[in-house]
């Protein structure tokens, strides 16, 4: 049995990933702020296990809640692999710096950049002892390399995940863990959160007509394709503690 711990299944790539992953031989626990009922339903006809947990976490005290039941539904033994895909996150606040609020900002860091580290932490905590292939993969963004007026808190988180896949790497070759750890970059999606990004104000988001126009040209990749790509990439051999772009594997 193959176990895949998704967080951030509610839309967009997560979603995506969970269609494409229930399949026999795998059970599926998915983590988001709401339950994707549509995933539930297609789960049950097609008799995958789905486990669903809901929470928020950006609260970091619920992080440890929902760690300590998802592995109470793992069997072991019965486990040939294990893989934590840190798919949640978050482009708000696009704001320059000094006209966000604190409380988005904070938010923000504690989506994309908190969360998974917390996850990854007690991910190798608890796998420890487990004979099996463990894989973590944290989805990251272009933004990581360069930046963008008005994603300052998004580029930082991102750039600061990539940093910390690149440590976890290197700290699993140098003890001669069975674990590998990337991170992979999809590129513009046609998602909730391009939407979002289209209806910021130029104020807010100088470059906000490119992003319109790549919607308008057709340049978005489905969260089907994406998520496509990304499973097809984790069956072949990979290097611990990489940034994967997905320009790079197409």
């Amino acid at each position: 049995m193959n176990y895949y711990i998704i967080t951030g299944t509610s839309r967009g790539l997560g979603e995506a990933i969970v269609q494409q992953l229930l399949v026999e031989g795998n059970t599926l626990i998915c983590i988001s702020r709401t339950e994707n009922k549509q995933l539930v339903t297609l789960a049950v006809s097609k008799q995958i296990p789905m486990i669903y947990k809901t929470g928020d976490i950006s609260n970091e005290n619920l992080v440890e809640k929902l760690v300590t039941e998802i592995f109470e539904e793992i069997n072991f033994s019965g486990a040939e692999k294990i893989t934590l895909l840190n798919n949640a996150g978050t482009i708000d606040p696009i704001k320059p710096v000094g006209k966000a609020t604190n409380q988005d900002l904070i938010a923000n860091v504690k989506v994309n950049l908190l969360a998974p580290i917390l996850l990854c932490t007690e991910f190798i905590k608890r796998t420890e002892a487990f004979q099996g292939d463990r894989v973590i993969v944290n989805v990251s963004s272009g933004a990581a390399n360069r930046p963008i007026s008005g994603w300052s808190t998004y580029c930082s988180t991102k750039a600061g995940l990539d940093m910390f896949t690149k440590t976890l790497g290197l700290e699993q070759v140098e003890s001669n863990s069975t674990l590998k750890a990337i991170s992979f970059s999809p590129g513009v999606m046609d998602t909730e959160m391009q939407q979002t990004i289209r209806g910021s104000e130029r104020a807010d988001f100088s470059s906000v007509d490119q992003f319109k126009g790549y919607h308008e040209k057709g340049m978005l990749r489905t969260p089907e394709t994406v998520a496509s790509i990304l499973l097809k990439f984790l069956e072949t051999s990979f290097e611990n503690g990489q940034v994967y772009d997905i320009k790079d594997l197409i």
